[in-house]
């Protein structure tokens, strides 16, 4: 079973027209195939990448099987908290049963409309889900990212880079399907600046990843931004 048989339209939430998880541990044994045994540094780099500190309140948006979640409750420590959301129900009930530290919940819920108030959030992070959502529902989803950050609060966006050569992409393409193999990451980072985030930073983490971080300006606000 490749990657891209994992993965579902419409999914079990009914408010999304993305990609969901459909089968949750069968994507983390691929997830953990994928980095090659590189996971656990990538995802620790993101986690110092978002900025966030120890006491934050962090959003996790398409947060999965909770991988990256658990990295951030470990930066914001006990004082702080981490929510996931994920529209898969399947790997919502997952990543509780794998997620050990109390300051860790998990909700079932979808990018593109946050069940979430106004300026709630500290830290926003999301990392391989942008890409599953159609091209014009990315802007509604970061919209909303930047609707529940409070002013200054920080977003980090991690996506799938594909290879540059084409032997690799052919793989790629055959394993997870075309979608990754031809994402053009090279545009989140306008996305970002788009939905009214000031972008801060960008770079990549091996193997796959290429990163944006950005912040909630100051003035203004999210609502605006609708």
């Amino acid at each position: 079973m490749n990657l891209g048989q994992l993965l579902q339209h419409g999914g079990p939430h009914p408010d999304t027209d993305g990609l969901t998880i459909e089968h949750a541990r069968g994507y983390e044994v691929c997830g953990a195939v994928c980095f090659g045994g590189m996971r656990p540094r990538a995802y620790k780099r993101l986690a110092e990448l978002s900025g966030a500190r120890p006491g934050d309140k962090v959003l996790d948006v398409g947060c999965g099987t909770g991988y990256l979640t658990r990295r951030m409750a470990k930066a914001v420590g006990p004082d702080g908290s981490v929510l996931g959301v994920d529209p898969s129900i399947p790997v919502i009930e997952y990543a509780r049963r794998k997620t050990q530290e109390p300051q860790c919940a998990y909700e079932a819920g979808v990018g593109e409309a946050l069940d979430a108030p106004d300026a709630s959030f500290d830290v926003v992070v999301t990392c391989l889900a942008v890409h599953h959502l159609p091209e014009e529902v990315r802007p509604v989803a970061l919209r909303e990212m930047l609707r529940v950050l409070r002013p200054g609060g920080r977003l980090l966006v991690a996506d799938f880079r594909p290879p540059r050569t084409r032997p690799v992409r052919h793989l790629v393409a055959a394993t997870t399907g075309h979608v990754m193999a031809n994402y053009q990451v090279d545009l989140l980072e306008g996305l970002i600046a788009d939905a009214g985030f000031e972008v801060r930073g960008r770079g990549d983490v091996r193997p796959w990843l290429r990163y944006v971080q950005a912040v909630r300006p100051e003035k203004g606000s999210g609502s605006q931004a609708r």
